[in-house]
């Protein structure tokens, strides 16, 4: 059987599009290696090099070979630059995990809630999942902001769910149902 998924081209608004990882990406995964938080919350790698980068990219692109899940690319509509990285993670029981980060150049123009809408009305009405869920630590306001903003709703409070830096944080779940959708 074929468990090898398509990553296609979804427009969003804010001049916002996501699309496949290219090899010509590199810019925006060294940025996202230098910040100090998401190299600890995804695969960025933290120590950048132009073997690592275009290993963390190989690594987007079998994600979506092997089934596991869909890497995009957000970038700018207008240039193609990419600025950063969303994920849907489809698994058991019709639920899916949705991942997101921007680089710090791109931060506070509404890139990530432009691209949790796109990925959410794509999973829900398109892959027809029931049920996104994502995971934001409780000081990462930008974050819960546009979750919020693209119309997820914040559930509770899970103490000690993850490790992330060697340490176990609380994060809070949001989630989306088709119903959500604005």
């Amino acid at each position: 059987m074929d468990t090898s998924l398509v990553v296609p081209q979804l427009p969003a608004r804010e001049g916002v599009l996501l699309r496949p990882w290219r090899l010509d990406d590199l810019a925006v995964v060294e940025e996202a290696a230098g910040d100090p938080y998401i190299p600890l919350i995804s695969s960025v790698p933290s120590n950048y090099s132009d073997t690592e980068g275009a290993a963390f990219i190989r690594r987007q692109w079998s994600r979506a070979a092997d089934g596991v899940g869909y890497s995009f690319a957000i970038a700018d509509a207008g240039n193609d630059r990419a600025l950063g990285q969303i994920g849907l993670w489809p698994g058991p029981h019709g639920r899916a995990s949705v991942g997101y980060w921007v680089a710090g150049s791109a931060r506070g123009r509404g890139i990530a809630c432009a691209a949790l809408r796109t990925i959410s009305s794509w999973g829900l009405e398109h892959l027809r999942i029931p049920r996104l869920e994502l995971h934001v630590e409780p000081w990462n306001a930008a974050s819960w902001k546009a979750a919020e903003r693209a119309g997820f709703v914040r559930e509770g409070l899970l103490r000690g769910w993850q490790e992330i830096g060697g340490e176990r944080r609380d994060m809070y779940v949001y989630s989306q149902l088709l119903m959500d959708l604005a």
